[in-house]
């Protein structure tokens, strides 16, 4: 299966306030999210279903005390690529 990254505003946005400057913290986001294309079900990211208000949605971690919000949906232009819609990125208590 193929994988596409499709990132929303609101995902730029909480990834800009959020890594901000710091090299490292972008480092880590680069690498989770080349796992996800890969593979967003990688036993190293820990994805795991939410619940409650967020039970459509994934949640994978980026490091230590970052959470990436997403949702893995078919394309609708090609039924071999699967899109994964990143919605938001964050500590755990700014996403959850």
């Amino acid at each position: 299966m193929t994988y596409q990254l499709i990132t929303t505003k609101q995902f730029e946005k909480a990834y800009k306030k959020f890594a901000g400057r710091n090299a490292m913290l972008k480092s880590g986001i680069a690498k989770a999210l080349k796992k996800i294309v890969l593979d967003p079900y990688d036993s190293s990211l820990r994805t795991h279903k939410l619940s409650g208000n967020l039970a459509a949605y994934l949640a994978c971690y980026c490091g230590y005390d970052c959470r990436i919000i997403f949702v893995v949906e078919s394309s609708i232009d090609n039924p071999d690529i699967n899109n994964i819609l990143l919605l938001d990125i964050g500590t755990h208590d700014d996403v959850y």
